[in-house]
């Protein structure tokens, strides 16, 4: 067997596949690591993926409870068939996961099963249980092990009352409480399928708004919507622990008002956050550098202290996305090949799949602030559109953040119905530099979502809206 290889990638998640693709069509032998049976890493096994299955199916659930009626649609009492949830999960799963395997054998890259340890520079060991150690020698090498869930003093995730996403997407029963600590993105997701379902969900939240990180307008928008579902919020409290007796967890708080206090669930879920993944793989052998964080340093080529291996993805920090990652494989791949292709780190979107979505590219209107950028705000409520009133859809808005001298978008934030897909309009209008009002010039179908950003960019050039 011929073990030597032009790029060896540690790491089938979305950078790791997504890179390993492309040294392929660029003629190299490549061979992929991982350390687990499926392809896919977090985002298609235990992330990304599964949690969109669970959000559309409970989605559908909430929708034939609360608003068929409403469209003339009669239907005798609904029911929740948890068991078939999960199963219809584990099936989309599988389907992706199938389909990486197909695309590995289809572009001739060889997918090597087990543990990948540094030897030196240019070998890799790769150890599986029952069947022999291989070594791998390569050129070049691209480290893409990703994350893992993170936690906080006093509360460790012990995989059965305590849990990260990871079992909450696998649990056996649905459950009747939860307590999520973590108001960011994967816990508003968690919450909102689970609150949708009738479980009792209370969120904890650090900081003073939900989703901190995306424009402070949409947290406050969000936390409105989710109170809807009955979800309760808690801000500006700081978690002590989380201890589990038998079959409940008690979280002990202090709240902003310097009281403690606690709560008592079925499960206590751990939303704070991700750390990189980066144990026992040889690094601190090959003197190759990481942060105070742990997060792997490397430099705007996304080479490692070692100039022959690069990282990419979650375990080199930054926004943790997996269109992140994938943009940041391609990237290290065609740099391998003297091809390069700037990314553009604050034009990549970020998105939270609650319903409505939320969507955010380029600037908060906080950032602006704090730099002292001019700017011209242009929102539009998606209650005042023919589509989203068509369909029930309309909370939210979308506001559009602009230079008022040049007219340039500095950034779009959207909370509302398809959030996620209108988002990529604003990704290529700012990608190309194009104007408030030459996205309000464009033509947009009617009677579409879309609207709103043609409302919104118009609103930004400075000139009134169109009420549509």
């Amino acid at each position: 067997m011929n073990d030597s290889f032009d790029i060896t990638i540690i790491g089938s998640g979305p950078g790791g596949y997504v890179a390993a693709i492309r040294a392929a069509q660029l003629g190299y032998r490549v061979a992929l690591v991982e350390k687990y049976d499926t392809l896919g890493g977090t985002c298609t096994n235990v992330g990304c993926i599964p949690s969109k299955a669970l959000l559309d199916s409970t989605e559908h659930f909430h929708t034939a409870q609360e608003k068929f009626r409403e469209h003339g649609i009669e239907t005798s009492p609904v029911a929740l068939n948890f068991a078939q949830l999960i199963q219809r999960k584990n099936k989309v799963v599988g389907q992706n996961t199938a389909g990486l395997q197909f695309l590995m054998k289809k572009n001739k890259i060889e997918v090597v099963q087990g543990w990948g340890i540094f030897k030196d520079q240019h070998q890799l060991l790769v150890k599986r249980e029952g069947v022999p150690d291989r070594l791998l020698s390569s050129q070049y090498f691209i480290i893409a092990t990703g994350s893992k869930p993170a936690s906080i003093p006093g509360v460790e995730i012990n995989k059965q009352r305590i849990i990260s996403s990871t079992e909450a997407l696998n649990l056996k029963e649905k459950p009747d409480t939860m307590v999520i600590i973590g108001g960011g993105i994967i816990g508003v997701e968690m919450a909102s399928i689970f609150a949708r379902i009738g479980v009792k969900v209370t969120i904890i939240e650090y900081m003073d708004r939900l989703i901190p990180t995306m424009d402070h307008e949409l947290g406050q928008a969000l936390k409105k919507i989710l109170a809807k579902l009955h979800i309760n919020i808690i801000l500006k409290a700081k978690v002590q622990s989380a201890v589990q007796r038998r079959e409940k967890v008690t979280v002990s708080f202090i709240h902003a008002d310097h009281e403690e206090q606690s709560l008592s669930a079925d499960y206590c879920l751990v939303a704070v956050g991700r750390k990189p993944y980066t144990e026992n793989v040889g690094l601190d052998t090959l003197g190759i550098e990481k942060d105070s964080k742990g997060f792997i340093k490397v430099n705007h080529l996304l080479q490692t202290t070692l100039p022959h291996i690069y990282a990419i993805g979650d375990v080199i920090g930054g926004a943790m996305l997996a269109h992140k990652a994938e943009e940041e494989g391609i990237f290290a791949v065609e740099a391998i090949a003297g091809k390069q292709h700037p990314i553009q780190y604050h034009l990549i979107p970020g998105v939270v799949y609650t319903w409505p979505e939320v969507a955010s590219v380029g600037y908060t209107e906080e950032y602006l602030k704090e730099k002292g950028t001019p700017y011209r705000t242009g929102k539009f409520p998606f209650s005042a559109l023919g589509r989203a009133r068509a369909s029930m859809d309309t909370e939210g808005f979308v506001k559009v953040l602009a230079d008022p001298k040049y007219g340039e978008i500095l950034g779009v934030h959207i909370i509302g119905p398809r959030a996620a897909d209108l988002i990529a309009q604003a990704v290529v209008g700012m990608t190309y530099e194009v104007t408030d009002e030459d996205m309000f010039r464009i033509s947009y179908a009617h009677p579409t979502y879309a609207e709103a950003l043609k409302e919104a960019y118009l609103m930004a050039s400075g000139q009134g809206a169109l009420n549509l």
